[in-house]
């Protein structure tokens, strides 16, 4: 079995600047910057099969690309202990479109739908037992966060192997988008 996503790569000097943000915050776990991606769709786990069958069907998917901008942090869940601090980003149609065609394509494989709402977020840090105090002076600390606009030319499909150390990715295929 083959634990899958599909996600939107961020350029590096976006992670460096991401990097730039990521300390300070007792009990927090930061994500790697070389694992720092956008989830468009969680598939889970899939046998050699559906694998290649996912893999060779998003080729049909048909987007353009479109800019995207990093902006805004918060934390899920909102009303329980926190476990995940995220960056957020301005809204983009295009993106929105980009995940609905993914997610066509991954239904017409027989892949049920996500039930839950697309909340497009970044995940920076793994929260636990943070206090809450140093968590909401650290979202008052970075309230204005922001960072420059880049193009999303292209989306990826990849495997994730669960270690203790955290999950490790690899990319399984690439997906270009068309220009805008």
């Amino acid at each position: 079995m083959i634990r899958l996503f599909v996600a939107v790569d961020l350029p590096e000097n976006i992670k460096d600047e991401l990097g730039r943000i990521c300390f300070g915050l007792p009990g927090a776990k930061w994500v790697p910057p070389d694992q720092l991606h956008l989830t468009l769709r969680f598939i889970g786990e899939v046998d050699g099969g559906l694998f290649r069958e996912i893999r060779e069907d998003l080729e049909n998917v048909e987007a353009k690309g479109f800019p995207m901008r990093l902006q805004g942090l918060g934390y899920f869940p909102s009303r329980k202990e926190p476990r995940v601090l995220w960056v957020g980003m301005e809204k983009s149609e295009l993106l929105l479109q980009l995940r609905k065609r993914v997610d066509r394509q991954l239904t017409q494989l027989g892949i049920p739908a996500e039930k839950r709402n697309f909340s497009p977020h970044i995940t920076i840090a793994r929260l636990k037992e943070t206090p809450l105090v140093r968590l909401t002076n650290f979202l008052s600390g970075n309230a204005l966060f922001s960072l420059p606009e880049f193009q999303v030319d292209s989306f990826y499909l990849y495997s994730s192997v669960l270690t203790p150390k955290g999950a490790i990715h690899q990319q399984e295929g690439a997906y270009s988008l068309a220009e805008t």
